[in-house]
């Protein structure tokens, strides 16, 4: 029977012989970091359109509506999200096979591609539909990319730390996610600073992209030189182990499979609507600036970034379930209640307040969501494990927030869009309270 990541992980004494008493390897540090550092960059990328979606979209989608402008926009960003599933298929097999150094360095290239695209692509006035045909193609590639990167990602800090701070650890893929969002607004925030608006309009959204694409293949450089974690050349040693694919995933590990699908629902259109689609709700729903808003995300982000890794160690100290449990329950309760309180708000601080709960409550659930995914599967399958069945739900529940969110806005019910968030929290929350702890690793 195969056992899980406590099983996997090696406890040898030079293992435990490290910076600090009871710590990790200086060499598993500088591992963690260099995954870390890639995984900014990625997440930059990927959020660096949403954030200029507000400047770009009437060079794609000429209308005299904004509302429409945006639904266009965030089309394309849900249709990225629909090649999320097969990248992580393909990679999370190929970081199973190959090795998750291979597979991250991989989703870096493809994410680094798509947004050098980006940045060249002529306009809707130069080129006509084929501007929005050529975003479109670059977003699915971003799309591929993001889709391995999360297992890879996952699947990589947690092998990587030892058993006791593994909590702690992978917290640091939502840090440099959230700084990958962060980085994205803060240049957006100096663009805005220091180019008119008609400027940043016409072409100055072009700048992010490009940053994003040298900063990629400057990374691919870093990745190539990360260490390969010991769990998967046990793994790929051992010569009975069983290949990872989508038939022994689903064949043999449909209840895990079941879990990360379930659990991830309400967690990511929590995160995703509390983070992307919030900083549009201020500037189209509360009537903030678009610098003002960006602010007030800026800042909230900012926080909610440091609360990662103290709630990953939490987690090592009490478990995962508490966590969880404690954002589905908070999640299910307060999303309307601050989404109606932020129609009506005026004060930037008050607003930056509210966003702030939202953030908190969903840090039950991104702190620690990734290694609870990987405690969940053996070596052997466990980045195609952690990936496809997340990808699978980030699709239909994260990457539809927006372009949901908008709709029900152009329906004049924009208050069923929150109910519908508190709703999907709830359905996850059952799932919580009925699955096992996986702090200290399970078995099949």
């Amino acid at each position: 029977m195969d056992k899980m990541l406590d099983a996997d992980l090696p406890v040898a004494g030079s293992d435990l012989a490290g910076a600090a008493k009871g710590g990790i390897k200086v060499g598993r540090l500088r591992s963690i970091f260099g995954g870390s550092l890639g995984n900014l960059v990625e997440w930059y990328d990927w959020y660096v359109y949403s954030a200029f979606t507000l400047y770009f979209a009437p060079s794609f989608f000429p209308s005299d509506d904004s509302t429409a402008q945006l639904l266009n926009a965030a089309a394309i960003f849900a249709v990225g999200f629909l090649m999320r599933p097969l990248g992580a298929w393909i990679m999370g097999m190929y970081a199973d096979r190959r090795g998750r150094k291979a597979g991250l360095t991989l989703s870096v290239m493809l994410m680094g591609g798509g947004s050098l695209l980006i940045a060249a692509t002529p306009t809707y006035a130069m080129i006509g539909a084929w501007a929005p045909a050529m975003l479109l193609f670059a977003r699915l590639l971003q799309g591929l990319s993001v889709g391995g990167e999360y297992g890879a990602s996952a699947t990589y800090l947690s092998e990587m730390a030892q058993r006791d701070h593994r909590g702690f650890f992978s917290s640091f893929q939502y840090v440099t996610l959230i700084a990958g969002q962060l980085l994205a607004l803060s240049v957006l925030l100096l663009l805005q600073l220091t180019m008119p608006v008609a400027m940043l309009e016409d072409w100055g959204w072009r700048i992010p992209f490009a940053i994003g694409g040298v900063l990629a293949f400057s990374v691919f450089y870093l990745r190539r030189r990360l260490s390969e974690t010991p769990q998967f050349e046990a793994a790929s040693a051992d010569p009975g182990r069983r290949a990872s694919s989508g038939t022994a995933l689903f064949r043999h590990h449909p209840r895990q499979v079941a879990v990360v699908i379930a659990l991830t629902a309400g967690g990511t259109l929590a995160f995703y609507t509390y983070s992307t689609y919030m900083q549009k709700f201020l500037v189209n729903s509360a009537g903030f600036g678009r610098e003002t808003a960006t602010g007030i995300m800026a800042a909230a982000l900012f926080v909610y970034m440091l609360l990662q890794p103290a709630a990953g160690w939490l987690s090592d100290r009490v478990g995962r379930k508490p966590l969880l449990i404690g954002f589905g329950v908070a999640g299910m309760l307060f999303t309307v209640p601050i989404f109606m309180a932020l129609e009506t708000v005026s004060n930037s601080f008050h607003a930056f307040l509210l966003v702030l709960a939202a953030l908190v409550i969903v840090t039950g659930y991104t702190s620690i969501n990734a290694v609870v995914k990987a405690e969940l599967f053996p070596a052997n399958i466990r980045a195609l494990g952690v990936a496809l069945p997340y990808a699978l739900a980030n699709t239909v529940f994260g990457g539809t927030a927006e372009y949901v969110a908008l709709t029900f806005k152009s329906w004049d019910l924009e208050r069923g869009f929150y109910w519908y968030v508190a709703a999907t929290i709830g359905m996850s929350l059952i799932v919580y309270i009925r699955m096992s702890e996986t702090k200290g690793g399970v078995k099949d």
